[in-house]
């Protein structure tokens, strides 16, 4: 895929309006700890499936983009869609801010409801095969163009060291990896959990060398996307989103 090419996946999504919640949920004091919820409301037993944004893991990028994502995913299918927010860094995230979030997001939800499925979008992604190997959560777990392999993401440099940034400086990264890194992390249960990947072959932001060196060191099924980049699989409308749809 072409550099044009990629940025107009990146424009058709960021392009989108963003749809509002109907309903919004706290899980601790922070601005960033909240729960955006689409879909069927509260006490109407409806399965969740929550979702957690990537943006390598900044301040920068919040769940505002995947807003049109959760509200397509919850139209029409009796799903209840829950949109997570974290601390991400330069807004009190990173290590150990922004795991704590997503343990704490889950923890709460499970209070709401049965939490079937987890979906997460590059940074999101790492994130959500980090709570499958730390046995958070149960079901489905769909990573999208995951940071799958933190380590080869540091040695390639993605996004100007994002991966240092997420651990607290190069100091930390060799320590922290060991906890934070799905691919060094014990596989997640498979009778508790399966883990599902998608990731178009023209990603220019998160190579799918990562999805294949994930899937080669714990067997989780992996379909690659030919001719797709970073950014179809969450644009609803397109076909690497029907493709995500088909996974859940």
């Amino acid at each position: 895929m072409s550099r044009d090419a990629g940025a107009a996946e990146e424009a058709a999504l960021l392009g989108l309006a963003p749809v509002p919640p109907p309903a919004t949920e706290r899980y601790g004091p922070r601005p960033s700890q909240v729960i955006d919820l689409y879909g069927p409301g509260e006490g109407s037993g409806a399965p969740l499936v929550a979702v957690l944004h990537g943006g390598f893991w900044r301040e920068a990028y919040d769940r505002a983009h995947l807003s049109p994502l959760a509200a397509a995913l919850a139209d029409g299918h009796g799903l209840g869609v829950a949109l997570v927010e974290y601390r991400r860094v330069g807004g009190g995230g990173g290590w150990p801010g922004t795991f704590e979030d997503v343990e704490r997001a889950l923890a709460r939800l499970a209070r709401l409801g049965e939490v079937r499925a987890l979906v997460g979008h590059s940074a999101g992604g790492h994130l959500a095969l980090w709570a499958a190997a730390r046995g958070l959560v149960r079901g489905t777990v769909v990573a999208v163009a995951p940071v799958a392999d933190l380590g080869r993401a540091h040695e390639l440099g993605l996004s100007g060291g994002a991966v240092v940034e997420l651990l607290g400086g190069p100091e930390w990264v060799t320590a922290r990896l060991r906890e934070a890194d799905p691919v060094r992390l014990p596989p997640p249960d498979p009778a508790a959990v399966t883990v599902r990947l998608l990731h178009g072959t023209e990603d220019a932001d998160v190579p799918v060398e990562l999805s294949r060196r994930y899937a080669a060191a714990t067997g989780a099924h992996l379909t690659e996307l030919p001719g797709t980049g970073h950014y179809a699989p969450v644009t609803p409308g397109t076909g690497a989103f029907a493709r995500l749809r088909c996974a859940l």
